[in-house]
């Protein structure tokens, strides 16, 4: 049904045709916007408001450029000598590996990034 309906107006709270909405909704009100629907011949005002707000932050996320800290254990050394090929740095302080995000991800490698750095709760 929405589908084949067009929106042909969109309109910010306290513009014309919202004020009675503003009223009603107050701050939560976002936008208004005026649907028409040529098949049954009908206009629809329909609005976008807000339902629930509470605190969030966005996971860290790395970029190419990035050094990414990689676990890998002792015993594993196929995949030390992968990180060494890839120039990977042994940090003995952290006991990870630090190696260019681009170089691992999408890789088996890239699941091996500490739950820590990835929530942005720790930084190199």
């Amino acid at each position: 049904m929405l589908k084949e309906m067009k929106s042909h107006c969109h309109l910010k709270p306290g513009q014309k045709g919202t004020k009675r909405l503003v009223e009603q909704f107050g701050e939560s009100l976002l936008c208004v916007r005026y649907r028409y629907d040529e098949t049954r011949g009908v206009r629809l005002k329909t609005v976008e408001i807000i339902v629930e707000e509470k605190p969030w932050q966005p996971p860290f996320c790395f970029r190419d450029g990035d050094i990414a800290p990689v676990t890998v254990a002792f015993e594993e050394t196929a995949l030390r000598a992968r990180l060494q090929k890839m120039r990977a740095k042994w940090d003995p302080h952290l006991k990870v590996w630090l190696v260019s995000y681009r170089l691992i991800r999408g890789t088996d490698l890239e699941t091996r990034i500490p739950k820590e750095y990835m929530n942005g709760s720790k930084r190199l």
